[in-house]
């Protein structure tokens, strides 16, 4: 997949795309049948699959100091859009000057004058355009007078919840992965660079990989079944194991961090950019009288852990 970080002068080959357009933070279940309805229109008709989205998330430029949000900050969100077998991802700087840009403008400049689209695929409720004025009425219209078609994806649910990153983010805060993957359509999954911790786990016999979850969302505070990676695309390599969130309370901690101990690793990832899947919720954080009862509530999670992942 070919990444652009603009829309003009583009190469031949990108222009006259069947073009998905969205947000799609999490690529969830409803996400991918948006982005799948651009791929079928572009296999049928011969013509390049494109994905086109928006960085930072405009939620976060409009509101900077609300709490972390993002499902899939834009590296895991890339890494699921590749996964789908897009051609090309077009990712556009959202600031002051593009949040400024008309509806109308937006049509003529990027989706026509930029990249020549020659079929344009989104959700119901996608908008677009300086105060949301744009929608998919308008870009029916504009399609019509301007040369391209449209097609609308209707809401997709599963018989009763409609897939939404709203509620996928209300499952996750409450502790439910499951129910979030159901949604997701695969599990949550978390990434970031391994960093230098306390060293604590080590003492006590079980070593973690420590991350810092920035613009990740932040789930619930506990412990979590998981299965873990070095991030290498398609073909990262998954282990099992079991990892805790929040502000390690035994040790009168406050700040938070996600520790995630590898079940049968035995090396070095500091540096290293690790992806991070939970797949369900074993217990909330508590605070423990000592070590020795805190390693043994370890052990007990362990195995619980790779009972649960064996059966997954």
């Amino acid at each position: 997949m070919q990444v652009f970080r603009h829309y003009e002068n583009l190469p031949d080959e990108v222009r006259g795309s069947s073009i998905a357009i969205g947000n799609f933070d999490g690529v969830h279940l409803g996400h991918r049948a948006v982005i799948g309805e651009a791929g079928r229109i572009a296999h049928g008709q011969g013509i390049p699959w494109t994905v086109l989205s928006f960085e930072p998330h405009p939620r976060t430029f409009f509101s900077p100091n609300n709490e972390a949000f993002r499902l899939t900050p834009f590296r895991t969100k890339a890494h699921h859009i590749e996964e789908l077998g897009v051609d090309n991802l077009i990712v556009l700087h959202f600031d002051k000057n593009f949040a400024a840009l008309s509806a109308d403008d937006f049509v003529m400049k990027v989706l026509v004058e930029g990249l020549d689209a020659r079929h344009v695929v989104s959700g119901y409720d996608f908008v677009f355009g300086n105060k949301r004025a744009g929608n998919c009425g308008l870009l029916l219209q504009k399609g019509k007078n301007q040369g391209f078609d449209f097609t609308c994806v209707s809401a997709v649910d599963n018989g009763e919840i409609v897939y939404s990153s709203t509620r996928i983010r209300d499952y996750l805060r409450k502790g439910n992965p499951l129910a979030a993957a159901k949604l997701l359509g695969r599990p949550f999954e978390i990434d970031g660079r391994v960093e230098h911790g306390d060293k604590r786990g080590q003492t006590i016999g079980f070593p973690t990989a420590n991350l810092f979850l920035g613009e990740h969302l932040n789930p619930a505070h506990g412990v979590y079944a998981i299965r873990a990676g070095i991030n290498d695309g398609a073909n990262t390599k998954w282990l099992n194991g079991v990892a805790n969130y929040g502000s390690r309370p035994t040790f009168d901690k406050k700040d938070t961090i996600f520790e995630a101990h590898l079940f049968e690793f035995d090396g070095d990832l500091y540096g290293n950019q690790l992806r991070v899947a939970l797949i369900d919720f074993l217990r909330e954080e508590k605070k423990f009288n000592g070590l020795d009862d805190l390693k043994a509530q370890i052990a007990i999670d362990c195995d619980k852990a790779r009972q649960i992942l064996n059966d997954h």
